[in-house]
């Protein structure tokens, strides 16, 4: 019986979740399994990974073979490099202690780079933020201009209104006056 780590789907609809598995080989994708190893988000940024390290080196050790995902997987966690460096300490060249100084010194390296991407992804968030609000004021500035225009325009308009009442009224006078000319040269 072969032994595949490969990811179980689970969660829905254009929102996957999965968990990592130990499975036969021949068990299908989301059925039987041997043993739950960890679980991996995609749907986050970064993804979120929460692995057994050592469940997981002990399926290796095993003989178990990772998928292609998986194996990206165990490999951003160290789970890879934890199996290659037992496998030297199993040959002699390693100490114990030695190996656990290169894998711990690996793992803080690999957190502080996870956490410059999540302080780069909150920085690029906040500087979206402040482009879009001094985008809306920019707007907003631009709407109560064209407002105060529309008001000094109808102001105006009034004005007008006020002042084309008393020549309306001359010119109503005149009218009258036009078409008596014109009704005589009719007759």
């Amino acid at each position: 019986m072969s032994v595949k780590i490969r990811l179980q789907r689970h969660g829905k609809k254009g929102k996957p979740f999965y968990w990592i598995v130990a499975a036969d080989a021949r068990s299908k994708r989301d059925g039987k399994f041997l043993e739950k190893i960890g679980t991996y988000n995609p749907n986050t940024n970064p993804a979120t990974i929460d692995l057994n390290l050592d469940g997981a080196v002990q399926w290796l050790h095993n003989g178990a073979q990772p998928t292609d995902t998986a194996r990206a997987i165990l490999s951003y966690k160290g789970a890879l490099l934890k199996h290659h460096l037992d496998g030297g300490v199993r040959k002699g060249a390693l100490t114990q202690e030695q190996a656990d100084a290169k894998l711990a010194a690996w793992l803080e390296s690999k957190a502080g780079k996870v956490d410059a991407k999540k302080a780069g992804l909150s920085k690029a968030d906040a500087d979206a933020k402040a482009k879009a609000l001094k985008a809306e004021k920019e707007a907003n500035e631009k709407r109560i201009a064209a407002q105060a225009e529309a008001a000094k325009a109808a102001e105006a308009v009034v004005e007008e209104e006020v002042e084309a009442p008393a020549d309306a009224e001359a010119a109503v006078e005149e009218t009258p006056a036009v078409e008596e000319n014109n009704e005589e040269t009719e007759a």
